[in-house]
């Protein structure tokens, strides 16, 4: 028990109302007595200065902060980097959010589950099914767990949630994470997952109070920084994808209704099956050099993690090529539709795959 109460609970706060004490009150009692309150530039209002004021005065809780509105993720860090000179000693942190969402057993509980596996992200994830919940919070959720789950290949039920336990051996790198404001919190769990770091989810409550009207979300520029990040490199990776598609398309439009039987009808019989075959090898050859030479120099630029990405890209582009043949061959039998349409098909499906396995193989950022 010594250890769960020596994490340290970071709480950033703009612009607080008089939930906030309440809420410390409650995290006190729950036998948490380091508490952190970043003052996030709520500005000199008396309104909010005197909950500061009266929060500081408490044995368990302390307050720091600065004149200007920096946002979510800088208030974050710079608690992070407080904690660190402050209670080098204590196991974790465990960020909650001021407006009355998390409660001190959720709490209690994430720092348990923190303490158990001090190597993990711990997150603390709601239920969206919940009576409640209101329709942004659930749509926004519902499709930045999608993406991450396409683009980052982890599941999270809830990736916007502010409860989340941070072992101390993961302090130095949060530190070093991009970001000042709601898209911080994504960015840790895209850098997680890149490094590798396992998740740990734990069951809370699902609470969202007055339609959730206290956030400081702003729903266009906040949104957009989210999913700017959310999708990071897979934008350059896309444009050179699009590219190499239309080049192996191009190729094999060109070797399937015209160089196939030219070039080897005189050597060979062409049926359908090895006019396709001809025609997928030579175009996925030339879209795959092209594709190399720009997700090596232009899209995945970690050069650390480049020794031997020739010899993967070619598995990778082996396994994609057989994949592409065999589909678009399959589905022709099977179908009776024209090749050539049924090809971006199935590459449209190995398009993701093959992103996942270059991002996380062939290039690793680890």
């Amino acid at each position: 028990m010594k250890d769960l109460l020596d994490c340290v609970v970071l709480i950033p706060s703009l612009h607080p109302d008089e939930l906030l004490p309440k809420y410390v009150e409650e995290l006190n009692q729950a036998g948490f007595m380091r508490v952190l309150v970043v003052d996030d530039g709520s500005g000199e209002d008396e309104q909010y200065q005197s909950i500061f004021r009266e929060l500081n005065e408490r044995e368990g809780c302390r307050v720091i902060g600065y004149p200007e509105n920096h946002g979510k993720g800088y208030a974050l860090k710079h608690g992070i980097n407080y904690i660190k000179s402050r209670w080098p000693d204590a196991p974790g942190i465990v960020t909650a959010d001021s407006d009355g969402q998390h409660t001190a057993p959720d709490v209690e509980k994430v720092a348990k589950k923190m303490l158990e596996k001090p190597d993990a992200l711990i997150i603390g994830s709601r239920d969206f099914k919940a009576a409640g919940v209101p329709a942004k919070s659930l749509i926004g959720n519902r499709l930045t767990s999608f993406f991450f789950l396409l683009l980052y290949g982890r599941r999270l039920p809830d990736t916007q949630t502010g409860l989340r336990g941070l072992p101390n051996k993961l302090w130095d790198m949060l530190l070093e994470i991009s970001g000042e404001r709601f898209e911080y919190e994504l960015n840790v769990l895209i850098n997680c997952a890149n490094q590798k770091v396992p998740f740990e989810t734990v069951p809370i409550q699902t609470i969202y109070l007055e339609d959730n009207r206290r956030s400081h979300f702003r729903a266009v520029q906040d949104s957009l920084l989210i999913y700017g990040q959310l999708f990071g490199n897979f934008f350059k990776y896309a444009l050179s994808s699009i590219l190499s598609f239309l080049i192996d398309w191009g190729v094999f439009t060109l070797f399937d209704k015209v160089l196939a039987v030219k070039l080897f009808g005189g050597l060979f019989t062409v049926t359908v099956g090895r006019k396709i075959a001809i025609s997928t090898v030579i175009a996925r050859i030339v879209s795959a050099l092209f594709n190399f030479t720009v997700n090596k120099n232009v899209v995945f630029t970690n050069d650390a993690q480049k020794k031997g990405a020739g010899i993967r890209y070619i598995v990778v582009a082996a396994f994609v090529l057989l994949s592409s043949f065999g589909g678009t061959w399959l589905l022709h039998s099977l179908l009776k539709i024209d090749e050539v349409i049924i090809k971006p098909v199935v590459d449209t499906v190995l398009y993701f795959v093959t992103y996942r396995l270059q991002k996380s193989w062939v290039f690793p950022t680890h």
